[in-house]
């Protein structure tokens, strides 16, 4: 079962790739930490914080019961060698229990819900990622949640 918050550890000095976009974007209802399946340079260029969450999505797979990652760019590693370069945009297998798994495909069944990845942190030494179970927002639904953060920016510039 994923670990909530408080019971992580951040391993310091190692950056936090966070997706931005993907909380402006969809609405958020869920969320589950998760590994993920990588090679070695991957592993050094996300210690490099040189990777890229915009596009990227996760399938859930019902067949073989997996979660997929999609369309995530981490880059080369530019101190290895051409023969264990990785390919930046290949499919990654994440590592989450069966029942989590099986919840996510569930949610994101149905119409208008997808799962997106929203950060890759690390836990004692391991790069985890955080996705979600989001819901695309309309036009209005982000006019209204910019017109609150900017009221409440006010709000605390006043205090």
């Amino acid at each position: 079962m994923a670990k909530s918050k408080h019971q992580t550890k951040q391993s310091a000095g190692e950056p936090t790739i966070r997706n931005r976009r993907a909380r402006h974007d969809y609405l958020i209802t869920d969320t589950l930490e998760c590994g993920m399946q990588l090679r070695g340079t991957e592993v050094k260029s996300l210690r490099n914080g040189q990777a890229s969450l915009q596009e990227g999505f996760v399938r859930a797979e019902v067949d073989p019961l997996t979660l997929t990652l999609y369309g995530v760019h981490i880059a080369e590693y530019s101190n290895a060698s051409s023969n264990f370069q990785h390919d930046p945009i290949r499919p990654r297998t994440l590592l989450a229990h069966k029942r989590e798994i099986k919840k996510f495909a569930r949610a994101a069944s149905a119409k208008g819900v997808t799962i997106v990845p929203l950060e890759i942190h690390w836990v004692h030494g391991r790069a985890k990622l955080l996705i979600g179970i989001g819901t695309g927002k309309r036009n209005y639904d982000k006019r209204q949640a910019l017109k609150a953060k900017a009221h409440r920016r006010d709000i605390a510039q006043q205090q």
